[in-house]
Parts: C-alpha cells; structure tokens; sequence
C-alpha cells in the first residue's frame, strides 16, 4: 500500500467540539495501528498539552508541537527543537498591541500569558495544562518556541497577521490556527518540515503519508504529504489555498475514523 503513515491534527480534527477524542475514532485508530500504519500527531499545542492525546492512543510515535518547532520521540525525548532566537522574540514582545488582543507564548516548559485567559480552558481540561501568569519583559533575553495572539475580534487578528507579515517578513513564519488565533514561529518552521524529518527517521517519504488538518497552519502539511485532507469544518481560506484537497465530514462527525476506515480497514 502506498500509505505508510497518517499526521494528524489536533483542535478542529482529531477532537471533537468537546475538545476530546471520541470512542469512534479510538477504536479506529488502534484498529489502523494494528496493520502497521505508523500514527503521528501534529498540533499547534505544546508538548506537556498534547500528550495526554498521545497517552490516549497509545501511541509509540514521535509527536510534532508548537507546528513543528519541537519534536519528541516515542520515548518523549525532545530531539528537534527550532525556536526564535532572542534578539527576534525581545522585538516581537516590545510590540504594543491592543488590550483586547491576549498574549501568549511558549519557552521552554511552559505557556506564559501577562493574564489570565479564562475563554480557552475548555480546550485545555483532558490535560490540566495552563498558562503561567508574568509579564513578556521578564521573559526577554531567551528564545522562545512562538507566540500566539488570541482574541474574538476576527479583524483584528487578521490586521495582526498583516503587520506581521509586512514587518518581519522572510524573518518569522505568520499563520493562523483558527480564526481568532494567530500563531508565529520561526522562520521556515511549520508542520510540513518537521513531519518531513520524522518520517525519514522512519525511513518513509512525504509522498508515503497521508495528512488531516483544518487550519492555515496545515496548509503546508496538507500540500506536502501525499494525501492532504481538509476538513469539512476547516477555515474557508484553506479550501481556498488547497482548492485540489478533499473535503470530508467533520470533526464532530468523526471524519477522520471514516476515512481512515475506508481508507485502511
């Protein structure tokens, strides 16, 4: 079979709007396992967040976090790390941003916010995972894995997402995960480049995975496996960047068990 391996989203993909993993898709992923398909998770989350999904699986894979900019091993060994450098995060944090708009960003161990964001707590509730409440100027002088802005005004974070693409364009790589939330890692660090070196570990090529997302953060995952699919509740502008890619059913609707079970079963 030319499919060795499937890449799976988090938010919006693999859990349902109950921000879990249905007994469904469960039953069918450890049905896929079982024939040899490798299984890996590639999310937008950080590591200590999305490993309880990991956990859940029971999966003996690598796991791609942060959108590629961290890779650990089954053993959860961090072997890929790509973070912005100091001298690019301390200018990013002297942004001064409009108070609706909730900062965050991930260093090292931790998620840190300059305060509390209470709307976001159900996505985190399977693993406990929270941010730890300072203020970004004692956070300078360190690299950090990304940023990411959150806030409920969707023009908002699309006037964000162009300030930063004029401003640090060629520097950063600007994307969103939903609507209202904008992602920035480094540059050339997206989900594409990390699965691309796990699956040569794997001994395994693009072209051998197949790939399931719902955000412009998946954009270059899902243009660069062999199989690429969107899903139904996906953002509009990714359909509109990937007019090629299938559609399928929901995440409420389970539809990447049912495609994987058409598709391997």
């Amino acid at each position: 079979m030319k499919y060795k391996a499937v890449i799976c989203d988090l938010d919006g993909t693999l859990l349902n709007s109950d921000h879990t993993i249905s007994e469904f898709t469960k039953n069918i992923i450890s049905k896929v396992k079982s024939k040899g398909i490798k299984f890996f998770i590639a999310t937008g989350r950080h590591y200590q967040d999305a490993k309880v999904f990991k956990d859940m699986l029971e999966l003996d894979s690598f796991m791609i976090t942060s959108n590629g900019a961290k890779v650990h091993d089954e053993n959860s060994f961090e072997i890929i790390s790509n973070n912005i450098p100091s001298d690019l995060s301390d200018e990013i944090i002297d942004i001064t941003l409009s108070k609706e708009i909730h900062k965050n960003l991930y260093q090292d161990d931790f998620w840190y916010a300059e305060k509390p964001l209470h709307d976001g707590e159900e996505f985190h509730k399977e693993s406990g995972f929270t941010h730890v409440l300072k203020p970004f100027e004692e956070l300078k002088g360190k690299d950090v894995t990304k940023f990411f802005y959150i806030c409920e005004d969707e023009e908002k974070i699309r006037d964000l997402e162009e300030e930063f693409m004029t401003k640090f364009k060629g520097k950063l790589n600007v994307t969103l995960s939903l609507g209202t939330c904008l992602e920035i890692m480094n540059r050339g660090i997206s989900k594409a480049t990390a699965i691309q070196q796990v699956l040569e570990k794997e001994g395994l090529t693009m072209e051998n995975a197949i790939a399931f997302g719902d955000g412009l953060n998946d954009y270059e995952m899902l243009k660069g496996v062999g199989k690429g699919l969107i899903m139904g509740n996906g953002n509009y502008r990714l359909m509109e960047a990937l007019p090629d890619n299938e559609v399928i059913d929901t995440n409420d609707e389970d539809g990447v068990a049912k495609y994987l079970s058409a598709l391997f079963l």
